[in-house]
């Protein structure tokens, strides 16, 4: 697959027979999967199958019970190079409350390898330029989550990890991020996701994971 020029670092993410264990209840095990440039994976499986614990373990948030990860053919460590390569959204936003929208955008740059976007452009295409200056905490919910996606255009990390990434969004901007989804996979990024609202991922070559497969 021809995946044009890419903008960020590319890699390759092994994951090798992971198990995962919450209050002595294995959730999956035996887990196999990898994900390089132009990948979109997206984890299915009802409530309590392990989704958002997995998508934790990937971002080193918690520890596998067992198995192993692997970056460009190494162990993932504590400071290895691929978690400056993972954007990750999760339930919560993220998002520094008693900052202003303007001050979030650029905290969110300086936590990764920026990216080259104007920040003005990337306020105006989320539809937030007129609240540049407003105090986080007085936005909508929707406004917040916006906020928070914006950090995929704040970054040139090949990975992107989301959880629910839609909640609270209006149609024209799920419009809008899921466009942008399309566009960082046809650069070579990757991409594993949750999601019970419908996502347009038309064109991608989607890999429908159902953990039911590992309990």
């Amino acid at each position: 697959m021809n995946v044009g020029a890419p903008h960020f670092n590319m890699g390759k993410l092994e994951i090798r027979n992971l198990s995962c264990l919450r209050n002595e209840r294995r959730l999956f095990s035996g887990l196999n999967l990898t994900l390089s440039a132009g990948s979109v994976v997206f984890l299915e499986g009802q409530n309590g199958s392990g989704k958002t614990s997995l998508l934790r373990i990937l971002c080193g948030f918690r520890q596998q019970d067992e198995g192993e990860l692997i970056w460009n053919e190494r162990t993932i460590s504590p400071d290895s190079d691929y978690f400056h390569n993972i954007s990750y959204i999760g339930h919560f936003n993220g998002i520094k409350d008693e900052l202003s929208v303007e001050e979030n955008l650029n905290l969110m740059r300086s936590l990764a390898v920026a990216s080259d976007i104007n920040l003005e452009a990337v306020l105006r295409k989320i539809g937030l330029l007129k609240q540049a200056d407003v105090i986080t905490r007085q936005l909508s919910a929707g406004q917040k989550r916006k906020l928070s996606l914006a950090r995929l255009m704040m970054t040139k990390n090949s990975l992107w990890v989301l959880d629910e990434p839609f909640t609270s969004l209006d149609k024209d901007s799920v419009q809008f991020f899921e466009s942008l989804i399309k566009e960082h996979i046809n650069k070579g990024g990757m991409l594993i996701l949750t999601s019970h609202h419908d996502i347009d991922l038309t064109g991608l070559p989607v890999n429908h994971f159902d953990l039911a497969g590992y309990a």
